[in-house]
Protein backbone atom coordinates (compact mmCIF):
# COMPACT_ATOMS: atom_id res chain seq x y z
CA UNK A 1 0.00 0.00 0.00
CA UNK A 2 1.34 3.40 -0.92
CA UNK A 3 2.05 6.28 1.42
CA UNK A 4 -0.72 8.24 -0.25
CA UNK A 5 -3.24 5.47 0.37
CA UNK A 6 -2.38 5.30 4.04
CA UNK A 7 -2.43 9.05 4.46
CA UNK A 8 1.26 9.10 5.33
CA UNK A 9 3.58 11.92 4.51
CA UNK A 10 4.98 11.11 1.08
CA UNK A 11 7.59 13.84 1.06
CA UNK A 12 10.42 11.63 2.31
CA UNK A 13 11.74 8.88 0.02
CA UNK A 14 11.59 5.43 1.66
CA UNK A 15 15.36 5.18 1.69
CA UNK A 16 15.56 8.11 4.06
CA UNK A 17 13.37 6.56 6.73
CA UNK A 18 15.28 5.57 9.85
CA UNK A 19 14.72 2.36 11.75
CA UNK A 20 12.55 2.60 14.84
CA UNK A 21 14.10 3.88 18.04
CA UNK A 22 15.18 1.44 20.69
CA UNK A 23 13.05 1.44 23.87
CA UNK A 24 15.85 3.23 25.74
CA UNK A 25 16.19 5.93 23.06
CA UNK A 26 12.45 6.44 22.98
CA UNK A 27 12.22 6.67 26.77
CA UNK A 28 15.07 9.20 26.88
CA UNK A 29 13.39 11.37 24.25
CA UNK A 30 9.98 11.21 25.94
CA UNK A 31 11.46 11.94 29.38
CA UNK A 32 13.63 14.79 28.11
CA UNK A 33 10.83 16.45 26.17
CA UNK A 34 8.34 15.95 29.00
CA UNK A 35 10.56 17.43 31.72
CA UNK A 36 10.72 20.75 29.93
CA UNK A 37 7.01 20.70 29.24
CA UNK A 38 6.35 20.20 32.96
CA UNK A 39 8.40 23.24 33.94
CA UNK A 40 6.88 25.40 31.19
CA UNK A 41 3.37 24.65 32.38
CA UNK A 42 4.29 24.95 36.05
CA UNK A 43 5.44 28.49 35.36
CA UNK A 44 2.28 29.21 33.39
CA UNK A 45 -0.11 27.83 36.01
CA UNK A 46 1.69 29.36 39.00
CA UNK A 47 0.03 32.62 37.99
CA UNK A 48 -3.46 31.13 38.14
CA UNK A 49 -2.81 29.13 41.33
CA UNK A 50 -1.50 32.13 43.28
CA UNK A 51 -3.89 34.75 41.84
CA UNK A 52 -5.99 34.64 45.02
CA UNK A 53 -2.93 35.94 46.91
CA UNK A 54 -1.24 38.43 44.57
CA UNK A 55 -4.31 40.00 42.90
CA UNK A 56 -4.77 42.60 45.70
CA UNK A 57 -1.11 43.70 45.31
CA UNK A 58 -1.55 44.63 41.66
CA UNK A 59 -5.26 45.48 41.58
CA UNK A 60 -6.09 46.98 44.98
CA UNK A 61 -9.48 48.45 44.06
CA UNK A 62 -12.76 46.51 44.34
CA UNK A 63 -13.97 43.36 46.09
CA UNK A 64 -12.52 39.86 45.66
CA UNK A 65 -14.51 39.12 42.49
CA UNK A 66 -13.38 42.41 40.90
CA UNK A 67 -9.73 41.76 41.82
CA UNK A 68 -9.88 38.20 40.45
CA UNK A 69 -11.54 39.49 37.30
CA UNK A 70 -8.67 41.95 36.71
CA UNK A 71 -6.10 39.21 37.34
CA UNK A 72 -8.04 36.93 34.99
CA UNK A 73 -7.98 39.67 32.34
CA UNK A 74 -4.16 39.70 32.49
CA UNK A 75 -4.25 35.90 32.31
CA UNK A 76 -6.40 36.19 29.17
CA UNK A 77 -4.15 38.85 27.62
CA UNK A 78 -1.22 36.49 28.14
CA UNK A 79 -3.11 34.04 25.95
CA UNK A 80 -3.31 36.62 23.18
CA UNK A 81 0.47 36.40 22.83
CA UNK A 82 0.25 32.64 22.35
CA UNK A 83 -0.81 32.72 18.67
CA UNK A 84 2.16 34.99 17.93
CA UNK A 85 4.48 32.68 19.85
CA UNK A 86 2.95 29.65 18.11
CA UNK A 87 3.41 31.22 14.70
CA UNK A 88 7.02 32.29 15.27
CA UNK A 89 8.09 29.17 17.15
CA UNK A 90 6.20 26.86 14.81
CA UNK A 91 8.07 28.28 11.82
CA UNK A 92 11.31 28.09 13.80
CA UNK A 93 10.71 24.44 14.80
CA UNK A 94 9.94 23.44 11.21
CA UNK A 95 13.02 25.25 9.89
CA UNK A 96 15.67 25.00 12.65
CA UNK A 97 14.48 21.86 14.41
CA UNK A 98 12.29 20.76 17.31
CA UNK A 99 15.18 20.81 19.80
CA UNK A 100 16.13 24.42 19.04
CA UNK A 101 12.53 25.60 19.47
CA UNK A 102 12.11 23.72 22.74
CA UNK A 103 15.27 25.31 24.15
CA UNK A 104 14.25 28.82 23.13
CA UNK A 105 10.75 28.51 24.57
CA UNK A 106 11.96 27.46 28.02
CA UNK A 107 14.48 30.32 28.09
CA UNK A 108 11.69 32.82 27.47
CA UNK A 109 9.53 31.27 30.20
CA UNK A 110 12.47 31.51 32.61
CA UNK A 111 12.78 35.25 31.98
CA UNK A 112 9.05 35.85 32.48
CA UNK A 113 9.00 33.97 35.81
CA UNK A 114 11.92 35.92 37.25
CA UNK A 115 10.28 39.21 36.24
CA UNK A 116 7.04 38.35 38.08
CA UNK A 117 9.04 37.28 41.13
CA UNK A 118 10.69 40.69 41.53
CA UNK A 119 8.01 43.18 40.40
CA UNK A 120 7.24 45.78 43.12
CA UNK A 121 3.52 45.99 43.91
CA UNK A 122 1.00 48.76 43.23
CA UNK A 123 1.69 50.45 46.56
CA UNK A 124 5.34 50.87 45.59
CA UNK A 125 5.24 51.87 41.91
CA UNK A 126 1.58 52.51 41.14
CA UNK A 127 0.19 51.67 37.72
CA UNK A 128 3.64 50.48 36.56
CA UNK A 129 3.09 47.33 38.65
CA UNK A 130 0.17 45.87 36.67
CA UNK A 131 1.85 47.01 33.44
CA UNK A 132 5.03 45.08 34.34
CA UNK A 133 2.90 42.06 35.28
CA UNK A 134 1.19 42.25 31.92
CA UNK A 135 4.49 42.44 30.02
CA UNK A 136 5.84 39.41 31.92
CA UNK A 137 2.71 37.44 31.06
CA UNK A 138 3.02 38.44 27.41
CA UNK A 139 6.56 37.03 27.39
CA UNK A 140 5.32 33.83 29.01
CA UNK A 141 2.49 33.72 26.50
CA UNK A 142 4.97 33.85 23.62
CA UNK A 143 6.90 31.05 25.29
CA UNK A 144 4.05 28.68 26.03
CA UNK A 145 2.47 29.38 22.64
CA UNK A 146 5.58 27.98 21.01
CA UNK A 147 6.05 25.24 23.60
CA UNK A 148 2.80 23.45 22.86
CA UNK A 149 3.41 22.98 19.16
CA UNK A 150 7.07 22.07 19.53
CA UNK A 151 6.54 19.60 22.39
CA UNK A 152 3.39 18.03 20.91
CA UNK A 153 5.20 17.55 17.61
CA UNK A 154 8.40 16.24 19.18
CA UNK A 155 6.71 13.73 21.49
CA UNK A 156 4.39 12.47 18.74
CA UNK A 157 7.30 12.04 16.34
CA UNK A 158 9.46 10.25 18.90
CA UNK A 159 6.65 7.87 19.95
CA UNK A 160 6.28 4.58 18.05
CA UNK A 161 3.35 3.92 15.74
CA UNK A 162 1.80 1.17 17.89
CA UNK A 163 1.79 3.18 21.13
CA UNK A 164 1.76 6.73 19.80
CA UNK A 165 -1.43 7.61 21.65
CA UNK A 166 -0.06 6.30 24.94
CA UNK A 167 3.35 7.97 24.76
CA UNK A 168 2.15 11.28 23.36
CA UNK A 169 -0.42 11.51 26.18
CA UNK A 170 2.52 12.36 28.43
CA UNK A 171 2.54 15.79 26.80
CA UNK A 172 -0.62 16.50 28.77
CA UNK A 173 0.49 14.39 31.74
CA UNK A 174 3.39 16.78 32.19
CA UNK A 175 1.12 19.75 31.56
CA UNK A 176 -1.11 18.60 34.43
CA UNK A 177 1.97 17.75 36.49
CA UNK A 178 3.07 21.36 36.09
CA UNK A 179 -0.33 22.55 37.25
CA UNK A 180 -0.25 20.07 40.13
CA UNK A 181 3.27 21.15 41.11
CA UNK A 182 2.06 24.76 41.27
CA UNK A 183 -0.83 23.71 43.51
CA UNK A 184 1.50 21.51 45.59
CA UNK A 185 3.81 24.43 46.28
CA UNK A 186 0.76 26.52 47.18
CA UNK A 187 -0.41 23.86 49.65
CA UNK A 188 3.10 23.62 51.11
CA UNK A 189 3.34 27.37 51.58
CA UNK A 190 -0.16 27.48 53.06
CA UNK A 191 0.97 25.00 55.70
CA UNK A 192 4.43 26.36 56.54
CA UNK A 193 3.87 30.10 56.28
CA UNK A 194 1.67 32.44 58.25
CA UNK A 195 -1.27 33.58 56.08
CA UNK A 196 -0.15 37.21 56.40
CA UNK A 197 3.36 36.37 55.14
CA UNK A 198 2.01 34.33 52.23
CA UNK A 199 -0.26 37.17 51.18
CA UNK A 200 2.46 39.78 51.73
CA UNK A 201 5.48 38.26 49.99
CA UNK A 202 5.32 34.44 50.00
CA UNK A 203 3.42 34.35 46.70
CA UNK A 204 6.68 35.39 44.99
CA UNK A 205 8.44 32.13 45.94
CA UNK A 206 6.87 29.89 43.25
CA UNK A 207 7.99 32.28 40.51
CA UNK A 208 11.59 32.14 41.75
CA UNK A 209 11.32 28.33 41.82
CA UNK A 210 9.98 28.28 38.28
CA UNK A 211 12.78 30.45 36.98
CA UNK A 212 15.44 28.22 38.53
CA UNK A 213 13.82 25.02 37.20
CA UNK A 214 13.70 26.54 33.73
CA UNK A 215 17.46 27.09 33.83
CA UNK A 216 17.97 23.38 34.55
CA UNK A 217 15.59 22.32 31.77
CA UNK A 218 17.31 24.58 29.26
CA UNK A 219 20.50 22.62 29.86
CA UNK A 220 18.65 19.28 29.52
CA UNK A 221 16.96 20.27 26.27
CA UNK A 222 20.22 21.26 24.65
CA UNK A 223 21.20 17.58 24.85
CA UNK A 224 18.07 16.08 23.26
CA UNK A 225 18.23 14.14 19.99
CA UNK A 226 16.52 15.70 17.01
CA UNK A 227 13.52 13.77 15.64
CA UNK A 228 13.94 11.61 12.55
CA UNK A 229 10.82 13.18 11.02
CA UNK A 230 12.47 16.59 10.98
CA UNK A 231 15.80 15.24 9.72
CA UNK A 232 14.08 13.28 6.93
CA UNK A 233 12.06 16.32 5.89
CA UNK A 234 15.27 18.37 5.71
CA UNK A 235 17.10 15.66 3.78
CA UNK A 236 14.26 15.24 1.29
CA UNK A 237 14.44 18.89 0.26
CA UNK A 238 10.85 19.57 1.29
CA UNK A 239 9.61 23.13 0.87
CA UNK A 240 10.31 25.41 3.86
CA UNK A 241 7.35 25.97 6.13
CA UNK A 242 5.29 29.05 5.34
CA UNK A 243 2.13 30.26 7.06
CA UNK A 244 -0.12 30.21 4.01
CA UNK A 245 0.62 26.51 3.49
CA UNK A 246 -1.79 25.76 6.30
CA UNK A 247 -4.68 27.58 4.66
CA UNK A 248 -3.84 26.74 1.06
CA UNK A 249 -2.89 23.06 1.38
CA UNK A 250 -4.46 21.99 4.70
CA UNK A 251 -7.61 24.12 5.22
CA UNK A 252 -9.80 21.38 6.72
CA UNK A 253 -7.11 20.14 9.11
CA UNK A 254 -6.39 23.71 10.24
CA UNK A 255 -10.09 24.45 10.76
CA UNK A 256 -10.67 21.16 12.58
CA UNK A 257 -7.84 21.84 15.03
CA UNK A 258 -9.25 25.31 15.71
CA UNK A 259 -12.75 23.99 16.43
CA UNK A 260 -11.60 21.02 18.52
CA UNK A 261 -9.30 23.26 20.54
CA UNK A 262 -12.08 25.81 21.08
CA UNK A 263 -14.19 23.25 22.93
CA UNK A 264 -11.34 21.32 24.49
CA UNK A 265 -9.42 24.28 25.88
CA UNK A 266 -12.55 26.05 27.15
CA UNK A 267 -13.65 22.90 28.98
CA UNK A 268 -10.15 22.23 30.30
CA UNK A 269 -9.82 25.65 31.90
CA UNK A 270 -13.42 25.61 33.13
CA UNK A 271 -13.00 22.16 34.71
CA UNK A 272 -9.50 22.67 36.20
CA UNK A 273 -7.91 26.10 36.67
CA UNK A 274 -11.16 28.04 37.13
CA UNK A 275 -12.55 25.38 39.44
CA UNK A 276 -10.26 26.47 42.28
CA UNK A 277 -11.80 29.97 42.19
CA UNK A 278 -15.30 28.55 41.61
CA UNK A 279 -15.09 26.47 44.78
CA UNK A 280 -14.10 29.59 46.77
CA UNK A 281 -16.18 32.25 45.09
CA UNK A 282 -19.37 30.25 44.37
CA UNK A 283 -19.45 27.09 46.49
CA UNK A 284 -18.06 28.87 49.57
CA UNK A 285 -15.05 26.68 50.37
CA UNK A 286 -11.96 28.18 51.99
CA UNK A 287 -8.91 28.85 49.81
CA UNK A 288 -7.07 25.95 51.45
CA UNK A 289 -9.96 23.48 50.97
CA UNK A 290 -10.46 24.51 47.32
CA UNK A 291 -6.76 24.06 46.61
CA UNK A 292 -6.72 20.60 48.20
CA UNK A 293 -9.83 19.44 46.31
CA UNK A 294 -8.38 20.66 43.02
CA UNK A 295 -5.00 19.04 43.67
CA UNK A 296 -6.58 15.68 44.58
CA UNK A 297 -8.67 15.69 41.41
CA UNK A 298 -5.62 16.53 39.30
CA UNK A 299 -3.77 13.52 40.74
CA UNK A 300 -6.58 11.32 39.39
CA UNK A 301 -6.19 13.15 36.08
CA UNK A 302 -2.55 12.04 35.81
CA UNK A 303 -3.62 8.39 35.72
CA UNK A 304 -6.57 8.90 33.38
CA UNK A 305 -4.51 10.51 30.62
CA UNK A 306 -2.25 7.50 29.81
CA UNK A 307 -5.30 5.22 30.08
CA UNK A 308 -7.24 7.20 27.51
CA UNK A 309 -4.11 7.52 25.36
CA UNK A 310 -3.71 3.72 25.46
CA UNK A 311 -7.37 3.25 24.55
CA UNK A 312 -6.95 5.57 21.55
CA UNK A 313 -4.30 3.20 20.19
CA UNK A 314 -6.99 0.52 20.14
CA UNK A 315 -10.24 2.20 19.23
CA UNK A 316 -8.97 5.36 17.49
CA UNK A 317 -8.53 9.04 18.32
CA UNK A 318 -11.98 9.98 16.99
CA UNK A 319 -13.72 7.80 19.59
CA UNK A 320 -11.92 9.67 22.36
CA UNK A 321 -12.91 13.01 20.89
CA UNK A 322 -16.57 12.08 20.42
CA UNK A 323 -16.78 10.85 24.02
CA UNK A 324 -15.38 14.09 25.45
CA UNK A 325 -17.43 16.50 23.39
CA UNK A 326 -20.65 14.50 23.61
CA UNK A 327 -20.42 14.04 27.37
CA UNK A 328 -19.30 17.65 27.87
CA UNK A 329 -22.23 18.98 25.89
CA UNK A 330 -24.74 16.97 27.94
CA UNK A 331 -23.23 16.96 31.44
CA UNK A 332 -21.42 20.28 32.00
CA UNK A 333 -24.56 22.12 33.12
CA UNK A 334 -25.87 19.57 35.65
CA UNK A 335 -22.44 18.88 37.16
CA UNK A 336 -21.45 22.53 37.58
CA UNK A 337 -24.92 23.39 38.89
CA UNK A 338 -24.49 20.65 41.50
CA UNK A 339 -21.02 21.93 42.41
CA UNK A 340 -22.37 25.44 42.94
CA UNK A 341 -24.52 24.22 45.82
CA UNK A 342 -22.22 21.60 47.36
CA UNK A 343 -20.79 22.07 50.84
CA UNK A 344 -19.12 18.70 51.38
CA UNK A 345 -15.50 18.46 50.20
CA UNK A 346 -15.73 14.78 49.22
CA UNK A 347 -18.79 15.41 47.06
CA UNK A 348 -17.05 18.37 45.41
CA UNK A 349 -14.04 16.15 44.71
CA UNK A 350 -16.13 13.44 43.00
CA UNK A 351 -18.01 16.00 40.92
CA UNK A 352 -14.72 17.53 39.77
CA UNK A 353 -13.36 14.06 38.94
CA UNK A 354 -16.45 13.48 36.79
CA UNK A 355 -15.58 16.58 34.77
CA UNK A 356 -11.96 15.45 34.52
CA UNK A 357 -12.99 12.03 33.20
CA UNK A 358 -14.91 13.85 30.48
CA UNK A 359 -12.04 16.10 29.41
CA UNK A 360 -9.46 13.26 29.53
CA UNK A 361 -10.73 11.83 26.25
CA UNK A 362 -9.68 15.01 24.44
CA UNK A 363 -6.54 16.01 26.31
CA UNK A 364 -5.03 12.52 26.10
CA UNK A 365 -4.97 12.70 22.29
CA UNK A 366 -4.75 16.47 21.83
CA UNK A 367 -1.09 16.34 20.79
CA UNK A 368 -1.09 13.23 18.64
CA UNK A 369 -4.34 13.99 16.78
CA UNK A 370 -3.00 17.35 15.67
CA UNK A 371 0.49 16.07 14.82
CA UNK A 372 -0.85 13.18 12.73
CA UNK A 373 -2.81 15.54 10.49
CA UNK A 374 0.20 17.38 8.99
CA UNK A 375 3.32 16.41 7.00
CA UNK A 376 6.64 16.89 8.77
CA UNK A 377 7.82 20.03 6.96
CA UNK A 378 4.87 22.08 8.26
CA UNK A 379 3.82 19.96 11.26
CA UNK A 380 4.96 22.13 14.17
CA UNK A 381 3.34 25.22 12.67
CA UNK A 382 0.18 23.28 11.82
CA UNK A 383 -0.12 21.94 15.37
CA UNK A 384 0.69 25.24 17.07
CA UNK A 385 -1.02 28.06 15.21
CA UNK A 386 -4.71 27.02 15.02
CA UNK A 387 -4.42 25.58 18.54
CA UNK A 388 -3.04 28.82 19.96
CA UNK A 389 -5.62 30.97 18.17
CA UNK A 390 -8.53 28.95 19.54
CA UNK A 391 -6.89 28.66 22.95
CA UNK A 392 -6.53 32.43 23.16
CA UNK A 393 -10.15 33.09 22.19
CA UNK A 394 -11.79 30.36 24.26
CA UNK A 395 -9.37 28.87 26.81
CA UNK A 396 -7.67 32.09 27.83
CA UNK A 397 -10.96 33.90 28.32
CA UNK A 398 -12.68 31.09 30.25
CA UNK A 399 -12.11 32.57 33.72
CA UNK A 400 -12.94 36.12 32.65
CA UNK A 401 -16.16 34.98 30.93
CA UNK A 402 -17.14 32.86 33.95
CA UNK A 403 -16.56 35.73 36.38
CA UNK A 404 -18.43 38.12 34.09
CA UNK A 405 -21.50 35.87 34.07
CA UNK A 406 -21.26 35.70 37.86
CA UNK A 407 -20.98 39.48 38.09
CA UNK A 408 -24.12 39.82 35.95
CA UNK A 409 -26.00 37.48 38.30
CA UNK A 410 -26.49 34.71 35.71
CA UNK A 411 -23.67 32.29 36.49
CA UNK A 412 -25.56 29.42 34.84
CA UNK A 413 -25.03 31.18 31.52
CA UNK A 414 -21.38 30.10 31.66
CA UNK A 415 -22.39 26.45 31.97
CA UNK A 416 -24.55 26.80 28.85
CA UNK A 417 -21.74 28.57 27.01
CA UNK A 418 -19.33 25.69 27.69
CA UNK A 419 -21.97 23.14 26.63
CA UNK A 420 -22.62 24.94 23.34
CA UNK A 421 -18.95 25.13 22.34
CA UNK A 422 -18.54 21.46 23.27
CA UNK A 423 -21.38 20.72 20.85
CA UNK A 424 -19.38 22.34 18.05
CA UNK A 425 -16.46 20.10 19.00
CA UNK A 426 -18.70 17.02 18.82
CA UNK A 427 -19.78 17.81 15.25
CA UNK A 428 -16.15 18.42 14.24
CA UNK A 429 -14.92 15.16 15.79
CA UNK A 430 -17.61 13.16 13.96
CA UNK A 431 -16.60 14.72 10.62
CA UNK A 432 -12.85 14.15 11.19
CA UNK A 433 -11.08 11.16 9.69
CA UNK A 434 -9.43 9.03 12.37
CA UNK A 435 -5.84 10.24 12.41
CA UNK A 436 -4.63 6.91 13.83
CA UNK A 437 -5.56 5.19 10.57
CA UNK A 438 -4.48 8.05 8.33
CA UNK A 439 -1.42 9.35 10.16
CA UNK A 440 1.06 11.56 8.30
CA UNK A 441 3.83 10.71 10.75
CA UNK A 442 5.76 8.32 8.55
CA UNK A 443 8.58 7.29 10.87
CA UNK A 444 8.16 4.61 13.55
Amino acid sequence: MSATETGADSQAPPGLLAAGLTPLQRLKAIAGGSAGNLVEWYDWFAYSSFALYFAPHFFPQGDQTAQLLQAAAVFAIGFLARPLGAWLMGLYADRAGRRAALSLSVAMMCAGSFVIAIIPDYAAIGVAAPIALLLARLLQGLSVGGEYGASATYLSEMAGRRRRGFWSSFQFVTLISGQLLALGILILLQNVMAPADLESWGWRIPFFVGGLLAVVVFWIRRGLDESESFKNAQASGAERARTMMLFRHHPWETTAIFLLTAGGSLAFYAYTTYMQKFLVNTSGFSKEAATSITAAALIVYLFLLPLFGWLSDRWGRRTNLAFTFGAGMLLTYPIMQAMAGVSDALTAFFLMVALIVIISGYTSVSAVTKAELFPAHVRALGVALPYAMANALFGGTAEAVALSFKGWGIEQGFYLYVSAIMGVGLITSLLLRDSRKHSKILED
